[in-house]
């Protein structure tokens, strides 16, 4: 039976349909009723022709990296560890040290000082009558200086040796009288009484000569004063007193300065010693390593303040006998020999003690000593290039720079003397050989220039 529908798609009321076309017939209509009734629906995401394969291209390369990303971080974490390569050590240069004989020695700074120096001052009062040197001449001992006006005193002089002999002429009466008197009393023509005033008169009237004899002495001395002289060989200041002023003399403190002279040769260094170098040198002597200076001649060097080396030679004469309580140094005097009377006095000089007997030392360059706070090292490098340091006990530096090195380390250790800042202690280098640079022959050594000290 063939099924008649209406316009809608919808049955007739009469007609029945067999089974077979029923069921077939029924689901193709329902499914075209959904079809035509379901509204028009727009899919949530439009895909654009064209897109869809690059979309899935670009997700593919992202999950790519992500999973190279994630072997690589989850095998740096987890799986074997690779062997990095270790960097090449540091270059370093070493060397033994030098082992040179000399002594050791200690600078200090002093001043030149005269060894005799003499203001000049008259000894009589009176007009100043003539000069007889120029100011800063050389003069010797003897040489007249000033003279001052003479003629009063040689009037002074005339009368004290006209007293004189009026003094010899009443002892000569008195003892004239004296003879007389006792031969009289020989034969006791003469008292005892008048016996003993002429033996008194005789003692008074050798006292006046006596008297008078002084008086001319003194009178004589006066008029050589007015001759003044140099006291001392040396060289002259300039006058302070010019011809014709009157000039107080005497022995008093208000005498006139007329000059100055002070000597050039020999001349004095004094310098002065801190109580630790003093206490030092003292050990040094106590363990009979080197001579007292008070007890012997102990040689030393000089040298002025724009000269290299130590020209000046010259010996310790004096050291004070007590340390000065406001500076806590002690004073010491050396000679030198001035004979070209180069070295004025008041200039400033250095002069350097031995410290030590002539003997083999160990010398470095000064610049590879370390300081690590109050510790001096040096670095040194063990034969498998292992940085070793080693505390030192440091001595003075000699003319060429180097440093003497008194205890802490051998003739045999290998010392770096270039590339400190490469070297680390317990660290790894690489040694290069070198020299320590320094003459062959030799120099004594010096410290510093200070403390002073």
């Amino acid at each position: 039976m063939i099924e008649k529908r209406n316009r809608n798609g919808g049955r007739g009321r009469d007609e029945v349909p067999d089974e077979e076309s029923d069921s077939t017939g029924t689901e193709s209509d329902t499914e075209a009723r959904k079809t035509q009734e379901a509204p028009q629906r727009k899919p949530a995401v439009q895909v654009k022709p064209g897109m869809g394969g690059g979309t899935r291209l670009v997700l593919l390369l992202l999950i790519i990296a992500l999973a190279a990303f994630g072997y690589r971080y989850w095998g740096f974490w987890r799986g074997a560890p690779t062997e990095a390569t270790a960097p090449p050590a540091p270059t370093v240069t070493v060397a033994k040290p030098l082992v040179r004989e000399l002594e050791e020695w200690s600078d200090f700074t002093g001043q030149f000082e005269a060894r005799e120096s003499v203001e000049v001052r008259p000894r009589v009062s009176g007009y100043l009558e003539s000069i007889n040197f120029t100011d800063g001449q050389l003069v010797k001992k003897g040489d007249l200086l000033f003279v001052i006006e003479p003629r009063p005193f040689e009037l002074a002089l005339q009368t004290a040796k006209a007293q004189q002999a009026q003094n010899e002429a009443q002892l000569q009466l008195a003892q004239a009288q004296l003879d007389r008197t006792a031969q009289l009393r020989k034969n006791d023509y003469a008292t005892k009484e008048t016996f003993d005033e002429r033996v008194a008169q005789v003692n008074i009237a050798t006292a006046s000569r006596d008297a008078a004899i002084a008086a001319v002495n003194q009178a004589q001395l006066n008029l050589d004063y007015t001759r003044v002289t140099a006291p001392v060989s040396g060289r002259m200041g300039r006058h302070e007193v010019s011809v014709g002023n009157l000039i107080q003399g005497g022995i008093g403190g208000t005498t006139t300065l007329l000059t100055t002279i002070v000597s050039l040769d020999p001349i004095w260094l004094s310098f002065n010693v801190s109580e630790g170098d003093g206490m030092t040198y003292k050990r040094l002597v106590q363990r009979g390593e080197i001579k007292s200076p008070r007890d012997n001649a102990v040689e030393v060097q000089g040298q002025l303040m724009d000269e290299k080396d130590w020209p000046l030679k010259g010996a310790i004469d004096f050291v004070d006998n007590q340390y000065d309580r406001s500076s806590g140094t002690i004073r010491v005097r050396a000679a030198f020999a001035n004979p070209d009377l180069f070295i004025t006095p008041g200039q400033f000089g250095r002069v350097r003690v031995p410290m030590s007997q002539r003997r083999p030392t160990l010398l470095v360059p000064d610049a590879a000593v370390v300081t690590d706070q109050s510790v001096k090292m040096l670095f040194t490098v063990a034969p498998d290039g292992t940085v070793v340091p080693k505390p030192v006990e440091l001595g003075p530096v000699t003319d060429d720079n180097l440093r003497v090195i008194r205890t802490g380390i051998t003739a045999d250790d290998q010392i770096v003397i270039n590339g400190l800042l490469r070297a680390r202690p317990g660290g790894k280098v690489t040694p290069e050989q070198g020299t320590v640079g320094a003459p062959t022959f030799s120099q004594p050594a010096s410290p510093p220039p200070a403390s002073g000290h």
